[in-house]
């Protein structure tokens, strides 16, 4: 058959189905009870809610219209409002106007809100496996994270871990790789690590204060007054996309290099409860769309890291590397933190086997496909 013949042919089919579909007397209604997705749970037929609202009331650990992460937010709001034709609104609420940026895990977990968008490793104080869902130092890359989550078992993990705590989550962005931060003064040996007061979040923050740095946990809006008074040394962010508009280098000049966060899951997470009252309809509209904004914010993140690159090289910022002694003395404290965690933690232990077998398998292929290619372009 000619591509002629196909399209004709392709078309008639189609012109026949609908006609097909519009008599009633030929019309046979598809059962959905039939037929359940993997991820329906027990609402299996497909709720039409044309005439009825829902409202999701979701909170974020960003400022409002904060670039990327807030703004890709919004965006998946809209498109949540325009795939259901208006049926289902996310109604947003940033950082400090509902709840505190920190404070939005609890708010969820109680009801208080329905869903909140954050990082998985700022709940660690909860469960100390909740980190390793935002990724580990020396870990997976976005794309590797993302395969094993979806694909490796991360997910199911996630879930589980989650639900105790009345949560259900999404992958909800992925900042792609981070850099190693920005310090007040240079680091030239692993001495001058010791007792720099940092700002750094996660797994990354239990392996620098294995190597002597005071980690610190603070929210987007109060780092750059702390490092500008000295009430930290340094802080890690994401990358240069984020930390030129931050305004870092003003007050911290020393750029370094990356390893601690290769590739970090941003999450999108609901009220277990409130997600269970949905329709099978909306639920449907809801993982669409956050599965859409995973993959759009890790590309924006690359697309506009690139660009923020060469405007920090015009304003003479200079690019460093951690000395190499700082570097294993990260690896071996990474190690450190992995076996003390895994000893105390069961859920930890379960969640990092998993990862590990599958960034075994992962780093094998990675060194014989991307490693080679980058090294020779």
């Amino acid at each position: 058959m000619n591509r002629r013949d196909f399209i004709t042919t392709a078309t008639t089919a189609s012109c026949a189905l609908a006609l097909g579909g519009c008599n009633e007397s030929n019309h046979q209604a598809i059962d959905f009870s039939k037929h359940p997705t993997k991820n329906s749970n027990n609402n299996k037929h497909v709720n039409i809610n044309k005439n009825k609202k829902t409202i999701i009331k979701l909170a974020t650990s960003w400022p409002a219209h904060f670039p990327i992460m807030g703004t890709g937010v919004e965006k998946f709001a809209q498109r949540v409002k325009d795939v259901s034709g208006g049926s289902l609104e996310v109604k947003l609420y940033p950082k400090n106007t509902l709840v505190p940026a920190l404070a939005v895990f609890d708010a969820c977990s109680s009801g208080q809100i329905d869903a909140f968008h954050s990082g998985p490793y700022y709940w660690k104080g909860k469960n100390s496996a909740f980190s390793l869902y935002s990724g580990i130092p020396f870990g997976f890359t976005a794309e590797e994270i993302n395969s094993w989550m979806l694909f490796g078992g991360g997910m199911e993990l996630w879930r589980e871990q989650y639900a105790k705590y009345n949560l259900h989550p999404f992958m909800g962005g992925n900042t792609n790789i981070q850099m190693g931060g920005w310090f007040r003064k240079p680091i030239e040996s692993l001495k001058d690590m010791q007792g720099l007061k940092m700002r750094i979040p996660g797994l990354g923050g239990e392996v620098f204060a294995k190597m002597g740095v005071n980690p610190i946990l603070l929210p987007a809006g109060e780092i750059y007054t702390s490092l500008e008074r000295g009430v930290i040394d340094a802080t890690e962010w994401v990358g240069p996309a984020l930390d030129i508009k931050m305004g870092f280098y003003k007050v911290a000049p020393y750029y370094y290099s990356g390893w601690h966060e290769p590739g970090s899951i941003l999450e999108l997470t609901f009220n277990k409860h409130s997600w269970e009252k949905l329709g099978f309809e909306q639920q449907s509209i809801l993982e669409v769309c956050s599965s859409e904004m995973n993959s759009n914010m890790t590309y924006e993140f690359h697309a506009e890291n690139i660009k923020a690159l060469k405007k920090l090289r015009e304003l003479d910022v200079k690019i460093h590397q951690y000395p190499k002694d700082v570097t294993n003395a990260g690896k071996k404290a990474l190690v450190e933190v992995i076996d003390e965690l895994s000893s105390k933690n069961s859920d930890f232990k379960r969640v990092y086997e998993s990862i590990d077998n599958h960034l075994k398998l992962s780093r094998e292929w990675s060194d014989v496909s991307t490693r080679y290619f980058l090294n020779e372009r």
